[in-house]
């Protein structure tokens, strides 16, 4: 373990905050502020527990000393990366990303495949005036559920007069999920890759489309000196301006859920729901935990990839009953590994799960 982090790892006073609001806590063997006990006296660690780790942040957020715990454990994952000692379906999202930019291992020939779904040209980022790139990134550009999220926002900028452009086969994993995963030499490859893509067509600005990639491109890849954004800031902004308005009505009761990378790591909690508000007859709800305290999906720090050994009830289900509960009809998520986890228990529960930018389409 680095030194920096083993000298932070000494102030813990063990308050416990950190557990308190782990949403595995209680749940899972997983115990945060146990794990950095043992760690401040460097014990022995059961393989299996950082691996329960979501990446959520909200043990980071709530701990008084900045001892950083979630940053612990994707330092106690690196050791176990090193060592081998890492389950299966992780080591093959990892192999898959080396060989083909991406965890689920699709051809980069095809990354571009959604652009085909489109009646309009998007150019090049290279080609374009202003230089704005809408990073597609991994599972957007791949799974045949959230391929529709891509095609929807580039619809939605178009219609409010944004040039952009992308970069096709050339885009790589953003690596948001890789160093999570504890492979730090994987996501300095794929960062220095994407970076001399950035540098070489001269991107001023990227609009990305999920919160993991904003999060890895804003405040992982270094001071680059290029403006990032999540979609979803860009949207508000239109609307506010006026240059994008919606002639149809959505009559419907939707409730909307914070994605940890979106809200609670980057603060980004009114602009969808200023969106949703603009979409007339629309009836916007809440969750008993939304914004700052939302319950996290579990679909972040690679258990995107792989399943735990333990059977509890998953977090998606609570999500789903706590919805349905408030007379929700629809779930509105703007993240593409919440809308694939909320999805199933949701479609048991009669609900239906939707990705921000498919209610806009469907008044657009």
């Amino acid at each position: 373990m680095p030194e920096q982090t083993a000298t932070r790892v000494l102030t813990c006073i063990q308050c416990g905050k950190c557990t308190g609001g782990c949403p595995e806590s209680g749940k899972t063997p997983f115990n945060v502020r146990m794990l950095m006990r043992k760690t401040q006296f460097k014990s022995d660690i059961e393989e299996s527990l950082p691996w329960y780790c979501t990446s959520c942040g909200a043990c980071t957020i709530r701990c008084p000393r900045d001892v950083k715990p979630s940053e612990v454990v994707i330092e106690l994952r690196a050791k176990l990366v090193e060592d081998g000692d890492i389950p299966l379906a992780l080591q093959k999202a990892l192999e898959n990303t080396f060989v083909q930019k991406n965890p689920w291992g699709r051809s980069r020939n095809k990354r571009a495949d959604w652009l085909e779904k489109l009646d309009f040209e998007v150019p090049h980022v290279s080609g374009t005036e202003s230089k704005r790139l809408l990073f597609v990134c991994c599972i957007q550009a791949y799974d045949p559920r959230c391929m529709v999220i891509p095609v929807n926002v580039a619809r939605l900028l178009k219609a409010g007069g944004m040039e952009f452009g992308v970069l096709g086969e050339e885009e790589a994993c953003c690596g948001n999920e890789i160093r999570r995963i504890g492979e730090s030499g994987l996501f300095e490859e794929l960062q220095e890759e994407n970076l001399g893509s950035f540098t070489e067509y001269g991107v001023q600005e990227i609009i990305a489309l999920s919160p993991h990639c904003m999060n890895a491109l804003k405040k992982e890849y270094g001071d680059t000196g290029i403006k990032v954004v999540h979609y979803t800031e860009v949207l508000a902004k239109m609307i506010a301006e006026g240059s994008l308005s919606f002639p149809g009505s959505f009559e419907k009761k939707v409730i909307y859920h914070d994605p940890c990378f979106l809200g609670k790591q980057n603060g980004i909690f009114d602009e969808p729901r200023a969106i949703l508000k603009a979409v007339p007859g629309l009836e916007l709800l809440e969750f008993s935990r939304s914004r700052e305290t939302s319950l996290c999906c579990e679909g972040g720090g690679g258990r995107m990839f792989f399943e735990v050994e333990s059977v509890y009830q998953r977090n998606a289900e609570v999500r789903v009953i706590d919805a349905g509960k408030r007379g929700a009809e629809i779930i509105a998520a703007a993240c593409p590994f919440c809308v694939m986890t909320l999805e199933d228990p949701a479609t048991e529960k009669g609900l239906v799960v939707k990705e921000l930018s498919e209610i806009l389409m469907e008044v657009l």
